[in-house]
This record gives C-alpha cells, sequence and structure tokens, in this order.
C-alpha cells in the first residue's frame, strides 16, 4: 500500500512527525509523510491472532467432530450407507421425521411472522413479557420442554390430559406431541429473523399503503412479505435444520417405539447405544440436508440483496 502524503499543521514540528527538520520558513508548508507501518503490523497481528483463535475453534468443536462422522460412513463403504437408509427402520424414521419437522416448521412460520409483526408495530402491555418468553425455548434444556408438555397434556397426569382423552386426541406418545415440542424448540429461529427486519423498516411504508385503501392482506403481500422474505426464508432453514436434530424433547414426549413413534435421532442414538450398524450413516444424511439447507440459502441470499 502506498503511504500516504498529509501536510503538516502550521504548529507542529517535522521531528514530531516522524521527519528531517526543516527550515524555519518551510515548517508550516512543507509534505510530510505518515508512517502508520508500525500501527498496521499490529492490526495485521491481530487480525491473524483472531482468525487462527476462531478458526480454531470452529475447527476443533464443530469441523473435527463432523469430519470424524464423514469418515466413519466413508470407511465402511458405500454398500453399508445403502443398507443403512433403505432399512424398514430407517425408512419409516425418515418419513416420521419430515412430518414432523415439516408440520413444526409451517407452524412456527405462521406464528412467528404473527409474533413478529405485533412486537414490532405494536405496544401493548406485557410486550417486553412476550419479548422474553419467545428466546425462553433457547435457555431451557429439552428434556425439560418434554417434561412440560407431559405435565400439561398428559393423559393421566396432565391438566388436560383428561379432556384430550374423553374426545379422543392423544398427543403425548404420539405424532402431535412430537410436533408440538419440535415446534417450541424451534420457534425463536423465525421470530428474530424477521423481527429486527420489520423495526428496521418501520411503519411509513404501511402507513401509506393503509391511506391508499390497501387492505391488511393486500400490505401484507405486497409490502411486508417482499420486505422479510429473505429474513424470513432464513429462519425457517434454521427451523429446519433445528427441526431435523432435534432429540431431548422428542426422545421424552415420543415413547421412542420403533417404526412408530421413532424418528431419525431416536433411531441414531437407539443403533449407538446398542453399537449397532447404521448411526454413522443415518447421521451423515441428516447433516447433508441441514448444511445444504444452509449453504443455499447463504448463497442466494446475498446475491438478491446486492441486486436492490
Amino acid at each position: 500500500m502506498a503511504e500516504r502524503a498529509v501536510t503538516a499543521p502550521a504548529g507542529a514540528s517535522a521531528l514530531e512527525a516522524g521527519g528531517p527538520p526543516a527550515p524555519a520558513g518551510e515548517r508550516a508548508s512543507r509534505p510530510v509523510t505518515a508512517r502508520p507501518t508500525r500501527r498496521r503490523r499490529r492490526t495485521s497481528r491481530s487480525r491473524w491472532a483472531l482468525r487462527l483463535v476462531a478458526m480454531g475453534y470452529v475447527g476443533i468443536l464443530v469441523a473435527l467432530p463432523v469430519g470424524l462422522v464423514l469418515w466413519r460412513t466413508i470407511d465402511q463403504g458405500a454398500a453399508t450407507f445403502v443398507e443403512a437408509i433403505s432399512g424398514p427402520e430407517a425408512i419409516a424414521a425418515f418419513r416420521l421425521t419430515a412430518i414432523v419437522a415439516g408440520s413444526a416448521v409451517v407452524i412456527n412460520t405462521v406464528f412467528g411472522v404473527g409474533a413478529a409483526l405485533l412486537l414490532a408495530r405494536y405496544r401493548f402491555r406485557g410486550r417486553r413479557l412476550m419479548d422474553v418468553l419467545i428466546d425462553l425455548p433457547i435457555s431451557v434444556s429439552p428434556i425439560i420442554v418434554g417434561l412440560a408438555l407431559i405435565l400439561a397434556f398428559g393423559w393421566t397426569t396432565g391438566w388436560f390430559g383428561p379432556a384430550l382423552q374423553a374426545g379422543g386426541v392423544q398427543l403425548i406418545f404420539a405424532t402431535p406431541g412430537m410436533v408440538l415440542a419440535t415446534a417450541f424448540v424451534s420457534l425463536p429461529l423465525v421470530v428474530r429473523e424477521v423481527l429486527p427486519v420489520l423495526t428496521e423498516t418501520g411503519l411509513e411504508q404501511d402507513q401509506a399503503a393503509r391511506s391508499l385503501g390497501a387492505n391488511a392482506v393486500q400490505r401484507f403481500r405486497r409490502i411486508t412479505l417482499p420486505t422479510i422474505k429473505w429474513a424470513l426464508a432464513y429462519g425457517v432453514v434454521l427451523s429446519v435444520a433445528r427441526a431435523l436434530g432435534e432429540f431431548g424433547a422428542v426422545r421424552v414426549v415420543s415413547g421412542n417405539v420403533g417404526g412408530q413413534t421413532q424418528t431419525v435421532t431416536l433411531l441414531v442414538d437407539e443403533r449407538a447405544e446398542q453399537f449397532e450398524p447404521g448411526a454413522y450413516q443415518l447421521s451423515v444424511v441428516l447433516i447433508a440436508v441441514a448444511a445444504l439447507s444452509i449453504v443455499i440459502i447463504s448463497i442466494i441470499r446475498p446475491r438478491e440483496q446486492s441486486e436492490k
């Protein structure tokens, strides 16, 4: 980089600027050269140190374990991979995982956008409490979430259990309970992506459209949705990845019955505990789906933003 030439202030000496002494009549107008080399070296060293720390942290905690799973999968061969993911239990687990994750993501998309609109555009009593409660699933253990759902909807001990049983509705140890548990733990991912965009956008466009006679559906479809579409897409992708890998809450409310209430994560846990083949192969499928979704949305999102 070329050195930056600056003009010394009228009262500054050449020695303070790092240059040779100048005649008294030329001190006020003689250009001097700044020497930020030492500062640049310190900045460069700090940048490299932070980069090494960040890359080492991510490498040890994320890349190394995932890489070992991939290596064990490849080491056991393609035939073992196909056999592990095509068995009856695996197919049933994949089907149930898709149902549970898909249903939870739809629920989170609808209620997540609604909650974000409510928090961004309205002031009401209890708003801060609602804002805090939305983040609660991130801080609470999924095991506790499962126990809470059993206390609320369990057939014998739950508050609503007897009424649900009388109506022939079974939530706990069935697919609906697994959907509720998955939606609970992944709800903040949609809200926290959409809410900052709505807050930054403000109400001006919405109020202008309202003054022109647009109803709520038209304002949402033509103003709100185009504004939040990429934040919503990223939140949905994160929610999908979280839903596919959910284990603790689903483990408590599902009963873990093979072929009936056993998702892929539960099947992986079972095979790993019993030293049965297939745990690594099933894990790789979950990792691939989640990583591919995040990579695709990460590539598309900046490209769309740069076109604006």
